[in-house]
């Protein structure tokens, strides 16, 4: 890619994170935010109906309807398998109007401050990673890599440049100045690095990047029936990012017996207690820390 022609920031995917969806709406009022001399940015409220209701989905989770095979399935047809379909073809089959860049922006009730969520390693993603963690010491990079862009059902495998923030701790459907501000200026600082790369004019920044690299998921202590009997550890709740060892505390059951982390090595987790991660089986994310040379 020699050339980014045109940027596009989505918000909304879920529609109880206002923190996009309203992100969004400001761009669209004042697009002199987001005008860059080199390329096109245009926005896109994902999911409207569910924002509308203050609710993650209206019938499923849309950031999970962009498989290759379900966008070609003319059987799936709820609401969101719709809308997947209609985004599809607004940042991607009109040539014309292609987007080379999608920005997805998400907020957690975890602890996960400014996340970077990467779903592949892409070169200009990793620098453009690199570049923003570099000017803004908080950002930490999450890799959940696939094997290839047909497995990703992310909004982000429409495209191969392009990244989610994920910013956090914030309650669902509620708004957080300081959240907001600090994703408003990560999308500023990014628009400026594509503006800068379309002039050849990369800003210099470290070779190295700090990456958590997703390793496995970890459902909450359950009884046959899939009802929970124990719920994260105090000591481990809000230690997103902090090295969890073997025999740590991980949950507390209602009968206040500890249950501790029986993996053989160091893990690092994250989305721990993320409240729309319940209906999914997911208590947390765990992660291998690692440095590499881009």
């Amino acid at each position: 890619m020699n050339q980014i022609n045109r940027v596009a920031i989505v918000g909304g995917t879920h529609g109880n994170e206002f923190t996009g969806a309203y992100l969004i709406q400001k761009f669209a009022q004042f697009p002199d935010l987001i005008t860059r001399p080199s390329f096109e940015t245009v926005t896109l409220l994902a999911n409207p109906h569910a924002f509308a209701a203050g609710r993650r989905y209206v019938e499923k989770d849309l950031n999970r309807c962009f498989l290759k095979q379900d966008l070609e399935d003319p059987t799936l047809n709820s609401y969101e398998d719709l809308q997947a379909k209609l985004i599809q073809d607004t940042l991607v089959s009109n040539k014309d109007k292609q987007a080379d860049f999608i920005l997805d922006l998400h907020s957690s009730t975890a602890n996960m401050g400014l996340t970077i969520i990467l779903d592949n390693s892409h070169p200009l993603n990793l620098k453009l990673a690199a570049y923003l963690s570099q000017i803004n010491p908080l950002v930490k990079v999450y890799r959940c890599s696939f094997k290839s862009i047909a497995e990703n059902p992310f909004v982000n495998s429409l495209c191969e440049l392009g990244f989610a923030f994920e910013v956090g701790p914030i309650a669902q459907g509620l708004l957080k100045a300081t959240l907001f501000q600090e994703t408003e200026e990560l999308v500023r600082a990014l628009l400026d690095y594509l503006e800068q790369f379309n002039q050849g004019k990369i800003p210099s920044n470290n070779e190295t990047l700090i990456l958590y690299d997703h390793l496995s998921v970890v459902d909450y202590p359950k009884k046959p029936d899939g009802t929970i009997f124990g719920m994260i550890h105090p000591e481990l709740q809000d230690k997103d990012y902090q090295a969890l060892n073997p025999g740590d505390p991980i949950f507390l059951t209602f009968d206040d017996k500890t249950i501790v982390y029986e993996g053989a090595s160091t893990v690092w987790p994250i989305f721990i207690n993320e409240a729309a991660y319940y209906e999914k089986g997911i208590a947390m994310c765990l992660t291998q820390k690692q440095q590499i040379n881009i």
